[in-house]
């Protein structure tokens, strides 16, 4: 029998400094979030950890919950992945190498720049694109938001997504393995700590997607380490004798990055979760069926756009082409952790699709309360305003059926019975008069005028 799904979400809502503001609520992509009661509350079961509550609340009360920095010292050494995003958060720091020679201050024994193992993970996919026969078109893991998504609102597409883990994963594998032989160390001795531009990363640590359990022992926000980095990146800095990314890798930080590593004549690359969702019900639609290729991105501009980064996001994509010109413009040489990677880095359990919001109960249960939501939703103003604390009219008529909210959320519904109510008191206020004060024949002419004049 197969256990409930435990949900862990890094997105958290702080309650006290919640206002009971609608913006969240218009901007969450699988409708997670609720208002109740003048606050805000998250559907863990729809959460997908975007962010993008996180970016649009105007009083800070959604944050990210990741790792500490102190998480490091759980291991007796300690390896940080930085994720590319992370070279184009300091201004008039163009080059890469004294970032990561600013790692090492903070007191990492080694690091693995992710952009080496997404140039392992664009050599997988290429051959898996080329020797395998794949539902067109096909659609990257990279992005675990975008991937909750699918698995939530477009489960039809699951089968499109590539079964290749994320250049997060490699690289921690790869890190470990390399370490590993290079000192003679257990691999049980070594963490790899993943320093993140989202918040979606920290979750598909906790909970994998794809794999049973993920090869990454922590993750780090970069904004929670910008301040100490900044401190080391101004000073002079030792030139590294570390095996370094190529131009290949660190553009995956870029929109199309990844669809130029992949190297298919037909690609396409959609960037925000708005985008996303439209551009999913296009391959629904088999509007994209000629594509080979397409690389999704919840946050606009990627990776550089992540709610835990501190650059703007226009401003990081602008920085990313002085960076690009200080990085070897050629991939790493295809050494043993290139040979079979699409077998090395296959995802080991299947997408399953999740029914968090689908109707439960028998099917004659869940019939009746389908007719129910379209009964209700018919009669509702169609205007979707969020006033009710649903997202939308049919998401209010769904939160009826379910027993979580009534017909008088609606202000709309609220206002036709407050009238119709003001009209039944007018009436009833009239015939208590008449019934106590006799019968109107028997009025004078004076208190008929006066009655009627009421």
């Amino acid at each position: 029998m197969r256990q409930p799904v435990r949900y862990f979400h890094s997105v958290r809502l702080e309650e006290e400094k919640c206002k009971g503001c609608t913006s969240c609520l218009k901007r969450c992509p699988t409708e997670a979030i609720r208002i109740r009661n003048n606050r805000a509350t998250i559907i863990r079961e729809s959460c997908i950890d975007c962010g993008e509550c996180i970016r649009v609340c105007p009083h800070h009360a959604k944050v990210a919950v990741t790792d500490p920095l102190s998480v490091i010292n759980s291991f007796e050494y300690k390896i940080a992945l930085p994720a590319p995003a992370l070279y184009v958060q300091f201004p008039q720091v163009h080059h890469a190498d004294k970032i990561i020679a600013a790692l090492y201050k903070l007191g990492f024994d080694e690091v693995f720049e992710v952009a080496r193992a997404a140039e392992v993970i664009s050599y997988a996919i290429s051959r898996t694109l080329i020797n395998e026969d794949r539902p067109r078109p096909v659609i990257s893991s990279a992005c675990p938001a975008v991937v909750r998504l699918i698995q939530q609102k477009y489960p039809s597409l699951l089968d499109n997504v590539i079964d290749i883990v994320s250049p997060m994963e490699a690289a921690a594998r790869i890190a470990k393995e390399e370490f590993s032989k290079k000192h003679g160390v257990a691999l049980d001795k070594i963490g790899a700590f993943f320093i993140s531009p989202c918040a979606a990363k920290l979750s598909d640590v906790r909970q994998p997607i794809g794999i049973e359990k993920s090869s990454v022992d922590g993750v780090i926000a970069i904004k929670d380490v910008f301040t100490q980095l900044q401190a080391h990146v101004k000073g002079p800095f030792t030139p590294l004798e570390i095996d370094r990314a190529s131009t290949v890798g660190v553009r995956w930080a870029l929109p199309s990055g990844e669809a130029e590593a992949v190297g298919m004549r037909h690609t396409l690359c959609v960037d925000g979760i708005d985008n996303v969702k439209h551009a999913l019900e296009q391959i629904e639609n088999n509007r994209f069926d000629r594509l080979d290729y397409v690389e999704l991105l919840a946050c606009a501009n990627g990776c550089l756009g992540g709610p835990l980064t501190v650059e703007n996001g226009y401003v990081a994509k602008s920085r990313m082409n002085a960076i690009l010109r200080h990085t070897p413009d050629r991939m790493i040489q295809k050494t043993e952790i290139f040979d079979n990677a699409h077998e090395k880095f296959r995802m080991t359990e299947e997408l399953e699709p999740n029914n968090a919001q689908q109707l439960t109960g028998t099917m004659l249960e869940r019939l009746v309360k389908a007719a129910r939501i379209e009964e209700i939703e018919a009669g509702m103003p169609g205007l979707d305003c969020g006033s009710c604390g649903s997202p939308t009219c049919r998401a209010l008529a769904m939160d009826i059926v379910n027993g979580h909210a009534s017909e008088m959320n609606c202000i709309f519904k609220l206002n036709e019975r407050i009238s119709t109510l003001a009209g039944e008191m007018v009436s009833l206020g009239a015939s208590t008069r008449f019934s106590v004060g006799g019968n109107r024949d028997d009025m004078s002419g004076a208190e008929k005028q006066a009655d009627e004049k009421e």
